[in-house]
């Protein structure tokens, strides 16, 4: 964990503090550090395979972003990481889309394997990772959401925000591992159900980094008539 842990730290010195992947690794890494808290201090009652699932998935993100070409799901992330209409909290979102809907589910596999276990072994610690990070999903919100101008009802910016969801995105990857190790017999069936996960992410992330535009003398009459 101390290793993936110095990556992440690293990481965050290196990249502008505007950047979207340093807002998404700020976020991670505050996640990454309350788990190696809970895992150090009884936290977990199998404390070595919540160790190992937290460091494959850790890993993954690690991968992705480092690499000369990343998967679908993090690609909206490192193409929109600068776009000046796109705010911190989708960043922050896009990030987290990508690493729940995709990587958890072959973080789950890859521990499996490694550990010579089923997935039904890893449900408790897969809940607790989870619990952690949906507990820190309403500070991440307070924390970078847009000020009060970009929040009427009618924003599109609002409603995109609001309509995605940690809890459901950790549901699809419960069920994404679980298909994936029936398949681990099926390599052909498993590869194309692994490469339609990723676009699918992908395709929400770029959802999620919609661009918003300035408000036009229009658009702020009509606000003021609401």
């Amino acid at each position: 964990m101390e290793a993936v842990l110095a990556r992440m730290r690293a990481l965050d010195e290196r990249l502008p503090a505007h950047d979207g992947v340093a807002v998404f690794n700020r976020v991670y890494l505050t996640v990454t550090e309350t788990l190696h808290h809970r895992i150090e201090h009884g936290g977990f009652p199998a404390p070595r395979r919540a160790e190992t699932l937290s460091v494959r998935f850790a890993q993954r993100y690690l991968t992705a972003v480092e690499a000369e070409r990343s998967p679908a799901c993090w690609r909206p992330l490192l193409q929109y990481r600068r776009h000046p209409g796109v705010r911190p909290l989708q960043h922050a979102l896009a990030g987290i889309n990508a690493h729940i809907g995709h990587d958890l589910a072959l973080a789950v596999v890859s521990t499996c394997h490694a550990l010579d276990c089923a997935p039904a072994a890893l449900e408790a610690d897969f809940d607790r990772v989870g619990d952690t990070l949906v507990s820190l999903e309403e500070r991440i919100r307070e924390d970078l959401m847009p000020g009060p101008d970009l929040l009427e009802i009618a924003d599109p910016l609002t409603h995109l925000l609001g309509s995605w969801s940690l809890e459901r995105a950790r549901a699809g990857a419960w069920a994404a591992a679980r298909l994936l190790w029936t398949l681990r017999r099926s390599p052909e069936l498993a590869e194309e159900f692994r490469e339609s996960l990723d676009a699918g992410v992908g395709l929400v992330g770029r959802c999620l980094l919609t661009p918003s535009a300035p408000k036009t003398r229009t658009s702020r009459a009509y606000a003021d008539l609401a």
